[in-house]
Parts: structure tokens; C-alpha cells; sequence
């Protein structure tokens, strides 16, 4: 069925309001998202990795997830999340339960490129049917905006600060929807927020969907880490698919696919000059940084096209 953007809005939100994330954060727009992609009849089990998201949706013993939700520790969301459905697959076996759970894991970078990427690893290889979304606001902004293997190079953040001595992160993010993809799972993919949602949907649709193991890796920016005022985030997100910092595609089977290409590639001045994080790359005798930083986003870009084509 085709995509209905007034027909999903009307849906019932799993994801109930009141909830303590920031103005202008990205975590909530998306689980939203991936929870109304659940169809009606479906029940979901949430796993939370320790997160922004963890502590502004639960507060023991009260939940804003309108499904079963639990709480994994930081490191161990797969696991938690891998456990659960197999349980249930037992159960459902003996005939013990009738109704169809779908088993969605949740975790920012801090717990998903780093803390929690064995765990991950190890649940995306058992092949569980289960799928890992992980909200990428590019640093541990919980506590304390420290940087993380998400956060870009040159990016100002608490243990990189921009300094007489120091340009910020002198490392360049690590592509972990690539390093999924590598597992061989059915379904890898990467997604933001632009336009009617609609790129969104179909891929959260399609991973809770598809049998097995699968993976979401949506930019979701932080208005605190990335220091922008929050009526610009759809803005951001939108330059950074069309800078090609953020580029749309999935991996389904081992078959790459761009799901959006710019008409026009726009240059990265145009993703980084809204973020506060990236303000000394605009300073005189700092042109160097945004030349290395267009240089690496172009070999990246004509490396996935490669794969797509």
C-alpha cells in the first residue's frame, strides 16, 4: 500500500506525550516514527539501552511507551532485546501466547557504535528476529556531550574541546550502518527526518517486517550537543542528506540501494554552518577543515555509489 502521511498521522501514538526529552530532539520524532510504522493488530517489546531517551521515557515505575518496555543496562540493549524474542518464539511454540509481538531495541551512538556493539553484533550473527534502531545524535549527550565514535571530525564536544592546542574530534565518524551491513543481515538502513517522513516509514515498515535480524540508523540531532535553535532541525537534517553527510540508502539481502540523491549536491558548508559545534572551522586560517571535511564527505559519497551502481 502506498504511503499515507494523514493516515499515519491518525494513528494511535505508542509513544505518549509528557514524556522529559528537549524541545527540538530528535530521539522522540524517532521512535514515533518507527513505532507507527507497527501495524494495528501487532504488539511490541521495547528495549531501551541506557540513553537521553531511557531517562526522559521511563522513570520507575512509570513508562511513556504505550507497549512492553524494558530497560537494558548501556551495554546491552542486543542481548536484552535477542533474549526476549526468543522467549517468546519458545512460548509462542507451546501454544502459551497468541497474540504477534514485534521486538524493536533502542539506543543512541553512545550505546550502540561503542558501549553496546558487541552486544549488538552478537544478536545481529544469532540472527534474532529483532530490530536495532539506533538514534544518532553523534555524542554521549546524556551526560555531558563527551565524544563518541559517532561524532564527527572536527566537532567541538566536552572531551574534544576546540582550543589554542586543539580543532575539535581528530578522528572522522566511524560508518557503523556499513559495519552492520557486513553481517550479512536481510535489512540495513540509513534515515532521517525530511520531507513527509515518508523515507522514514517505509524503511522502519520494512525492518520490523522482514524476518530476522534488522538495523535503523537514523540521524536524530541534539540541539544541545549540536547547539542549533530547535525550529532549524528539519532544516538540518535536509542538508545533511543533500550535502551527501548523511546519505539515504539500504542494504536488503546484500543488494545496496540509494533511496534519495540530491539533484543538486550541495557543498557541507551548508550542513556545518548551522551547528555551533562546527563554528571555529569558520574561523580566518581554519578554511583547512571545511576543504578536508568536503574532500572526505566526496570520497565517502562516490564509494556508496559505487556499491548502489
Amino acid at each position: 500500500m502506498a504511503y499515507n502521511f494523514k493516515k499515519e498521522m491518525e494513528k494511535p501514538e505508542r509513544l505518549a506525550g509528557g514524556h522529559r526529552l528537549c524541545a527540538g530532539c530528535g530521539a522522540s520524532i524517532a521512535v514515533r516514527g518507527v513505532l507507527r510504522a507497527l501495524e494495528s493488530k501487532d504488539r511490541a517489546v521495547v528495549t531501551n539501552a541506557t540513553s537521553c531517551l531511557e531517562v526522559s521515557t521511563y522513570l520507575y515505575p512509570y513508562t511513556a511507551y504505550e507497549d512492553s518496555y524494558i530497560h537494558s543496562a548501556f551495554e546491552n540493549a542486543g542481548a536484552t532485546c535477542g533474549g526476549v524474542e526468543t522467549a517468546y518464539r519458545v512460548l509462542k511454540k507451546r501454544g502459551k501466547i497468541e497474540e504477534n509481538f514485534k521486538f524493536i531495541a533502542f539506543g543512541g551512538d553512545g550505546g550502540t557504535y561503542d558501549i553496546g556493539l558487541q552486544s549488538l553484533s552478537g544478536a545481529m550473527e544469532r540472527g534474532h528476529d529483532m530490530v536495532y534502531v539506533c538514534y544518532d545524535n553523534e555524542a554521549y549527550m546524556n551526560t555531558g556531550i563527551q565524544r563518541s565514535s559517532s561524532t564527527p571530525r572536527f566537532s567541538d564536544a566536552t572531551t574534544t574541546p576546540v582550543g589554542s592546542r586543539s580543532y575539535g574530534k581528530i578522528q572522522n565518524k566511524k560508518n557503523l550502518t556499513e559495519i552492520i551491513a557486513a553481517h550479512n543481515i536481510p535489512y540495513a538502513a540509513q534515515t532521517t527526518f525530511i520531507g513527509n517522513f515518508k523515507d522514514l516509514h517505509e524503511k522502519s515498515h520494512k525492518a520490523i517486517y522482514t524476518e530476522g535480524p534488522c538495523f535503523l540508523n537514523i540521524l536524530s540531532p541534539c540541539p544541545r550537543g549540536w547547539r542549533y535553535e530547535m525550529e532549524d532541525m528539519a532544516e538540518i537534517c535536509q542538508t545533511a542528506v543533500d550535502t551527501c553527510v548523511w546519505p539515504l540508502y539500504e542494504v536488503e539481502e546484500g543488494v545496496w540501494r540509494l533511496t534519495y540523491e540530491p539533484k543538486k549536491k550541495l557543498p557541507v558548508e551548508e550542513f556545518l554552518k548551522r551547528q555551533g559545534r562546527f563554528k571555529h572551522m569558520f574561523e580566518k586560517g581554519n578554511e583547512w577543515m571545511i576543504e578536508d571535511t568536503q574532500c572526505y564527505v566526496d570520497q565517502q559519497w562516490e564509494r556508496l555509489l559505487a556499491k548502489c551502481r
